[in-house]
């Protein structure tokens, strides 16, 4: 299909609609991470409440995005968008009228819906648009964009909480989304009425995977909290055993499947899924529990803690472009290889380091190096997924796509706030998300320390892991460079 100079207009302009929902949705969750102990402290919450006002949101968020890449398909991706804009909007609004951290934790919650329905429909709505010798550029800029937000979320989130309180962290959203819901509901075009009958979504598929997700974030969140061996961790283990299996069974049989695990039977696209998931998990935990230990150890406030983690998202802001040029010469094999071990480099890196009062310009190296990995892992994998699946799919397999990313986030926080704060005694696990940790007598601040590092190496292990499943793509054929996989014509949907 020939492209015209107007498709090419449209282009651009969805890039600008979508880009305002990722400045949104990748804020909102750096925000809170350097805004936390403002946060735990105004509602003196408890270790399990303060963790769950990050975990919340990113459970839901990651248990329905599959489930709106599903209802994508079926009932247009422009539809989806609007109605999450304008829920993650008033949810914003709605978060920073909570009384008790258990409201707080609720309505955060119903701000991920709004976020999954972002998220799920930005990449598809892109590779919809953008013509195929441009889909590269377009994904790049979105990256882009993806580490600005990054940039300004800790800048922002220490700022507001730190000069006009806690409400400010969340009400911020309101007026930018209220302008971004315009913006789409003029720019975005209707999706084409299809003669085609719309697929039967997956009620069934959609529980399992909220119930498989939900016990696993359980357990680890949980773990660290109240002990391995306490009754909530036990049944929650017990459900994410007898569930996953089930889900999976469910899938398979299933002729409209919530998952379609034929996405996974070509071996590129598994391994992109997989190495997007490890990725995922070994670097967003970063800012939380860089933020939390300046925060705890160093006595910094929040506008403080978020600009010394900034250079995280810089490093990925100076290396999507790069990457989205790269891809025209060399395989996603070899740059998302090469991002994983630059990240790796910088978690072992930053562990090896780590200390109370350490020199600021070691972390930043460090954190810069994570950045750049991340960044250049980002634009070429996410372009080997969309670029090999057909337009009428792209929703659900963006949404799987990001299922897979989000889902490393939520693990990545979870299992990284359980081993910084398993060694730690019930005062100071609580101080520790309250930010005054230094202030407590003993060798906690020393427990703390070794915690982190600890989970720093963890998640340095995984983009090892990733690092394996990544250079198990085929590598290009002897003498040829490298051929962008060729996308079908952009649609409008």
């Amino acid at each position: 299909m020939k492209q015209t100079s107007d498709d090419r207009r449209y282009a651009w302009r969805v890039l600008s609609v979508t880009g305002i929902g990722v400045l949104l949705s990748g804020a909102n969750t750096s925000t809170l991470d350097v805004a936390l102990p403002t946060v735990s402290r105004h509602f003196n919450a408890t270790a399990s409440e303060a963790s769950w006002m990050l975990l919340s949101y990113m459970l839901v968020n990651t248990g329905l995005i599959v489930a709106f890449g599903r209802l994508a398909d079926i009932v247009g991706r422009r539809r989806l968008y609007l109605v999450g804009l304008a829920v993650f909007t008033v949810a914003g609004l709605a978060c920073g009228f909570a009384t008790n951290a258990v409201e707080l934790d609720a309505m955060r919650a119903v701000q991920a819906v709004g976020a999954a329905s972002i998220v799920t429909n930005t990449t598809a709505l892109l590779t919809d648009a953008f013509p195929p010798e441009m889909l590269s550029l377009g994904l790049g800029l979105n990256v882009t964009i993806v580490s600005a937000a990054q940039v300004i979320g800790p800048l922002l989130g220490g700022l507001l909480a730190t000069t006009l309180g806690w409400r400010a962290v969340f009400w911020f959203n309101v007026p930018t989304g209220a302008v971004g819901l315009v913006w789409a509901m003029i720019s975005l075009r209707r999706s084409p009425r299809s003669d085609e009958p719309r697929e039967p979504f997956d009620f069934v598929g959609a529980v399992l995977s909220f119930a498989v997700l939900g016990a696993l974030v359980l357990v680890l969140s949980e773990g660290g909290a109240l002990g391995w061996t306490s009754t909530p961790v036990v049944l929650g283990a017990v459900v994410f055993v007898v569930t996953a299996p089930v889900f999976l069974l469910v899938q398979a049989r299933r002729r409209y499947p919530l998952v379609d695990l034929r996405m996974f039977a070509d071996k590129e696209r598994s391994m992109a899924y997989l190495s997007a998931f490890l990725l995922s998990m070994a670097r967003f935990a970063v800012v939380l529990l860089v933020s939390l230990y300046l925060q705890a150890a160093d006595g910094l406030d929040p506008f403080q803690a978020g600009l010394r983690v900034v250079p995280v998202a810089i490093g990925m802001m100076l290396a999507s472009p790069v990457a989205g040029a790269l891809t025209h010469r060399y395989s996603a094999r070899v740059l998302s290889t090469g991002g994983l071990a630059l990240t790796g480099a910088g978690l072992a890196g930053l562990a090896a380091v780590l200390r109370p009062h350490l020199p600021y310009a070691v972390m930043a190296l460090t954190l810069l190096v994570i950045g750049a990995g991340s960044g250049l892992f980002l634009t070429p994998n996410t372009s080997s997924i969309m670029a090999s699946i057909p337009a009428r799919r792209r929703g659900i397999a963006n949404g799987i796509r990001s299922m897979m990313q989000n889902s490393g986030y939520v693990v990545s926080v979870a299992l990284s706030l359980a081993i910084i704060t398993s060694p730690l005694a019930a005062s100071a696990k609580k101080a520790a998300y309250a930010g005054t940790l230094s202030s407590l007598p003993g060798g906690m601040l020393e427990d703390f320390t070794t915690g982190c590092r600890a989970a720093l190496l963890v998640l340095a292990a995984m983009t090892i892991v990733g690092m394996v499943a990544s250079l198990r793509r085929d590598p290009p054929p002897a003498g040829r460079g490298h051929t962008a996989p060729e996308a079908v014509p952009a649609v409008t949907e």
